[in-house]
């Protein structure tokens, strides 16, 4: 596992990034042909996402030394087949390149949480599988992970809004509907 971070420096580092990003993201005059609205909830959008994930993503290197994309390997794995994906799929579900995905998983296979396969029927594939103590750590970190994004989101919005919210990004260009 990565060592913990402290709560006082994860902190200062949320609020003094929050401070650059808002002087950061001003809203220029908008082109021709593009509406002020798109342009103010563009700026919105990409705020509260670099606060959320920062706070997220502290919250679970904090806890349970993984990154919000360490856990979202983590998760697609446990919900794959036998446990586990090629390294390319993973990549892509990931949206990341494939050295970035040969990094990330570098990372969890020295922490234990998940192996390297070959596809014993073309050695040109290669598997991530997720292990017995990724599973573990997964069930983990879930459970604090998984209330920390309902704090975050019912702290602000109420459950209608929180509705709307979620059919209103359904509607952008990648977002994949999920089940309730």
């Amino acid at each position: 596992m990565r060592p913990p971070v402290e709560w006082s420096t994860i902190e200062y580092t949320i609020i003094l990034s929050e401070k650059i990003l808002s002087r950061q993201i001003l809203s220029p005059p908008a082109p021709s042909g593009t509406s002020a609205p798109a342009l103010r909830a563009w700026g919105h959008l990409l705020r509260g996402h670099a606060a959320a994930t920062r706070l997220l993503s502290a919250r679970l290197q904090a806890d349970h030394g993984l990154t919000i994309n360490d856990y979202e390997a983590l998760v697609l794995l446990s919900t794959a087949d036998e446990g586990r994906l090629r390294r390319v799929d993973l990549a892509r579900q990931l949206l990341l390149t494939p050295s970035g995905v040969t990094r990330l998983l570098e990372g969890l296979e020295a922490s234990g949480l998940v192996e390297r396969e070959t596809c014993p029927s073309d050695f040109r594939v290669t598997y991530a599988q997720l292990t017995d103590e990724g599973r573990e750590c997964l069930a983990a970190a879930s459970c604090g992970h998984v209330g920390s994004v309902r704090g975050l989101f019912e702290e602000h919005l109420s459950e209608d809004e929180l509705e709307t919210l979620a059919e209103l990004l359904e509607k952008l260009p990648g977002a994949c509907r999920l089940s309730a």
